[in-house]
């Protein structure tokens, strides 16, 4: 089994920034993809940024309103996905969710089978 436990959310005001982190724990070599997610009150979940962590990894999908802003990482070491968030709207506020998987479609949640419990940005204007 994979667990996966975000943490680095927070309150910020516009413009500001933030760092989500990802640990995993387990098995983690069932996946080879993963994936930052956000849902906010009343809409559907959101494909944010994902990263291949397979073998020659390092591919990055990131969903176009994010581009330029968002970043997201992964360090094999500590078996740890990082999501740099800068320049935050009011529009980015979500629950933050971490999720491990595939890579066939990096930003679809169906692709997904670990998820995290989810960390909440609020972003205020």
């Amino acid at each position: 089994q994979l667990q996966l436990v975000e943490s680095g959310g927070g309150s910020v005001q516009a413009g500001g920034s933030l760092r989500l982190s990802c640990a995993a724990t387990g098995y983690t070599y069932a996946s080879n993809c993963m994936a930052w997610f956000r849902q906010a009150p009343g809409k559907q979940r959101e494909g944010v940024a994902a990263i291949y962590t397979g073998t020659g990894g390092g591919n990055t999908y990131y969903v176009d309103s994010v581009k330029g802003r968002f970043t997201i990482s992964h360090d094999k070491a500590k078996k740890t996905v990082y999501l740099e968030m800068k320049y935050l709207k009011p529009e980015d506020t979500a629950m933050y969710y971490c999720a491990a998987g595939g890579c066939s479609r990096p930003l679809s949640q169906y692709d997904y089978n670990y998820w995290g419990q989810g960390t909440q940005v609020t972003v205020s204007s």
